[in-house]
């Protein structure tokens, strides 16, 4: 029976290549996703530990606001006191100030700022060359006005030694530098990690990067010879008071490993994205190889039952099923691992060289070769398993059958579908309504379980819903016979169409939940927002983009400037809790009027310094009313007893905690991250715009947008996620179309004798092909119509979910529906080309004497 198999598999490898192919790009998507964060991995362990090469031990003073998520926490300032504290301690060769912060941005050639995707743009003190850092142009900076930028920087910026170089920093207004030198790093690297560097004199660094003279951002600290670094970590921490003097020391291979675990951890996240698209794809894969398997078993049906009656028992039969099974999965396995490094390797070497990090060599970790085996064995033989045990249950009386593969009633099926659907939308609304422990799981669990549940629906609504879409192609002899053929196997039609059902089935949910936060966010600047001009640019780990409060001073006094208003942002601590995102504005009465805020209890208005307004919400959440104090602790100065004169009512655009501007002082940049400007009745918005845009020619990181440019601004936010979305899930989309393909050409393999009776009747070669393209038109719209009906079902649940999130209006993205309609009818004719021309091809009398 082994044999048997073997040979019978053997004979039949072009049948089964596409539905391996399927294995092989769901197991490149895994193995690719292991590969390259392997690579990535070993690649910032090796630029970490350069970076900390030259690091002994590192003194940072523990941070005012620590554990918030939106970003970095900013270390305090250290006193210059501390620095000579430190040369006393015993075993302390030398001790170099660092005066080192996120946030310097360079103003390139083309007068724009120079942006990167990650890695930070920092502003320090230069402390001369070392092993690491070499000058490759120029000299250090000995002048105020002059700074040094790393070779990545000059290169971005499109600048040379002698240029004069605009730098924006943490304090008010543009700074023009000249440049003196160029610096790059061992290893011929022209930055560490693609950091962008700006270097200036000492005391420039404290006042520009630190606010403030005389302090240091960290303390580097070299051992004396013969002394250890954990002895003089020990040291240092003891001199500077332990546990409880405020200071973190930490020797080098300290900071090397927890620098190296925070980032894996941010690879771990973006390892698990790619396997979550990568599973969809391994998903509609299965469906792809289990209709394979089914059409192959009904083809052999007379020779398994010849099998059981020369004695074959019903296990050798599912056994024999099985293997085959097992052999297209590992072949695939195999071949899957194997483009999946290659993948791997390709994606590697694009993020190296856009971040500007150097590769380390590259290698396959165990967890690639394992997944790979592990998913390309499962998804085949799982998939398998069902035809299998069809083909053990054929008798051996088959044997003497013409027809012997009838059709077969899809009750149980229907009551299956309907069952494990309405469990999938159960879980899927617990997820939802934020019922249960971990609503993403039920969230993905009930998505997956309802997809099965459509699924195993989809037969019962195969044969109408293809007989109505095959009437548009019925105008010819080959159509209506294209249309009767897509409807004559509604299993084998359902299957191969839930395929293409998922992929498309997840675009359409995301895309009506973008359209409906594009729409919610139009209906809320409209009815909401009283802003005439709003200014506002990019942000990064620091927040919010800022630019020179004497901008808003200027607009201001604009004829037709009706009112303004200014929102600083920065991280704090309330009340002892973990950091988040605070507002302050000085002007609250024009504020609270742009944002149509409505007082429910005191004044939304400031008669003194140190106060705020909460919304009802959040008062409630912690037990405030007027008159309440709370205590703020923001990235500078010492915390802040803010007094609650005013509570609002929240709206969809406007809430939290609202501080007065004189706390400005200690935000960690003292500059507005947004602008507000209302223009009086008879001036026209357009003409205060270009006014505005003249004043921000030294702040290029913001720019000034009306209303309506602002929302379409932030909705370009979504347009990108969107695109993001669809090419993660081509690949699914791909095997969809294999999954078309496959069961035409078995199809066409299954009627030879058909197609050889009806060349041999007349028709020509182009109907033939014809006939076959109308089938599979009709298979791939009705695959898309099934995948448009439940993404719009599944986006629509979420939208309602998050109602009170901001989702106010529901909205369906008609226009990229009907496209997707659209292209899944060309994916039918471009599916239909190979199979079409195989069938038009076929032998008359070879076909008629064919079995």
């Amino acid at each position: 029976m082994l044999r048997a198999t073997l040979k019978s598999l053997l004979s039949r490898k072009l049948r089964l290549v596409l539905s391996g192919l399927a294995v092989v790009l769901g197991v490149m998507f895994v193995s690719g996703a292991f590969v390259l964060t392997d690579t990535m991995g070993r690649s910032f362990d090796s630029l970490f530990a350069s970076v900390f090469e030259d690091t002994d031990v590192q003194v940072t003073q523990k941070p005012k606001v620590d554990g918030q998520d939106m970003g970095p926490s900013q270390a305090s300032n250290i006193p210059a006191a501390t620095l000579d504290k430190v040369k006393q301690v015993p075993g302390v060769a030398k001790v170099v100030g660092e005066a080192t912060s996120d946030g310097a941005r360079v103003i390139g050639k083309n007068g724009k700022v120079v942006t990167t995707f990650g890695p930070p743009r920092l502003g320090e003190n230069w402390t001369g060359t070392s092993d690491l850092m070499q000058l490759r142009e120029g000299r250090g900076p000995q002048a105020d006005d002059e700074i040094v930028v790393n070779a990545t920087t000059a290169k971005a910026a499109g600048i040379k030694v002698g240029d004069d170089v605009g730098v924006l920093t943490l304090q008010p207004g543009k700074k023009v530098f000249k440049l003196v030198g160029i610096v790059g790093y061992s290893g011929d690297r022209d930055s560490l990690g693609g950091s962008l560097e700006v270097f200036f004199t000492t005391p420039v660094a404290q006042e520009l990067m630190l606010g403030e003279k005389d302090v240091y951002s960290s303390l580097k600290v070299t051992a004396a010879p013969g002394v250890t670094h954990d002895q003089l970590r020990a040291d240092v921490a003891a001199a500077l008071g332990g546990e409880t003097g405020g200071f973190q020391v930490k020797t080098g291979k300290q900071l090397q490993d927890e620098t190296t675990k925070d980032f894996r951890e941010g690879l771990s996240f973006f390892n698990n994205v790619l396997i979550g698209f990568a599973g969809v794809a391994l998903f509609v894969g299965t469906f792809l190889i289990l209709n394979t398997f089914s059409i192959i078993v009904a083809q052999r049906t007379r020779e398994l039952a010849l099998m059981r009656a020369l004695g074959g028992s019903r296990g050798q039969t599912l056994g024999s099923v099985i293997i085959e099974a097992v052999a297209i999965g590992l072949i695939a396995s195999v071949l899957g691992l194997a483009a999946g490094v290659g993948v791997g390797v390709l994606l590697a070497w694009v993020f190296g060289n856009v971040s500007g990090v150097a590769l380390a060599s590259v290698g396959v970790p165990a967890a690639a070769v394992i997944s790979a085996f592990v998913v390309g064995l499962l998804v085949t033989v799982v998939a398998a398993v069902l035809p299998a045990l069809r083909a053990s249950r054929i008798p051996p009386i088959a044997a003497l059958q013409e027809v012997a593969t009838p059709d077969r009633p899809l009750t149980k099926l229907t009551v299956s579908g309907a069952l494990i659907g309405a469990a999938g939308g159960t879980m899927l609304g617990l997820g939802l309504a934020g019922q249960g422990g971990n609503t993403l799981w039920l969230i993905l669990g009930g998505v997956l379980i309802s997809f099965i549940g459509v699924a195993l629906l989809t037969p019962l609504l195969a044969r109408p819903v293809v007989a109505l879409l095959g009437r548009l192609f019925s105008w010819s002899v080959p159509g209506k016979l294209g249309r009767l053929n897509s409807g004559r196997n509604p299993r084998r039609t359902a299957i191969t169409a839930a395929a293409l059902m998922v992929g498309l089935a997840l675009i359409t949910g995301v895309n009506v939940i973008l359209a409906s936060a594009k729409q919610s966010l139009s209906s809320q600047a409209a009815t909401q927002v009283t802003v005439d001009l709003i200014i506002s640019g990019d942000g990064d780990d620091n927040g919010p983009a800022k630019f020179d409060p004497a901008v808003m001073t200027a607009a201001a006094k604009l004829p037709g400037v009706s009112s303004t208003a200014s929102e600083y942002w920065d991280f704090a601590r309330l009340e002892g809790t973990g950091g988040t995102g605070i507002s302050a504005t000085p002007d609250m009465a024009a504020y609270a009027g742009m944002f149509k805020l409505t007082a429910t209890e005191g004044t939304l208005n400031w008669t003194g310094p140190n106060q705020a307004v909460v919304d009802t919400e959040n008062a409630k959440e912690r037990n405030l009313k007027v008159g309440s104090t709370m205590t703020m602790q923001f990235t500078r100065g010492e915390p802040h007893t803010v007094t609650v004169v005013g509570l609002y009512k929240r709206s969809d655009v406007m809430g939290g905690t609202i501080v007065s501007g004189d706390v400005v002082k200690d935000f960690r940049s003292a500059q507005p991250s947004w602008g507000y400007i209302r223009v009086g009745q008879g001036t026209a918005v357009a003409d205060i715009q270009r006014q505005v845009d003249q004043l921000l020619v030294d702040n290029p990181e913001v720019s000034v947008a009306n209303r309506a440019e602002f929302v379409d601004a932030q909705s370009a936010q979504f347009d990108q996620l969107l695109t993001m979305i669809q090419i993660l899930l081509a690949l699914a989309i791909l095997i969809a179309v294999l999954g078309i393909v496959n069961t035409l050409a078995l199809s066409v393999l299954e009627r030879t004798r058909e197609l050889g009776l009806l060349r041999a009747i007349g028709m020509r070669r182009a109907q033939t092909m014809r006939m076959v393209t109308v089938e599979a038109v009709v298979i791939s719209t009705f695959g898309a119509l099934l995948g448009l009906a439940v993404g719009t079902g599944l986006g629509a649940a979420v939208v309602r979910a998050l109602k009170d999130e901001g989702f106010s209006k529901m909205a369906f993205p008609w226009t990229q529906m009907a496209t997707y309609l659209l292209l899944a009818a060309l994916v039918g004719v471009l599916a239909a080309i190979l199979p079409s021309i195989r069938a038009s091809r076929v032998n008359v009398l070879q076909a008629i004497a064919h079995d």
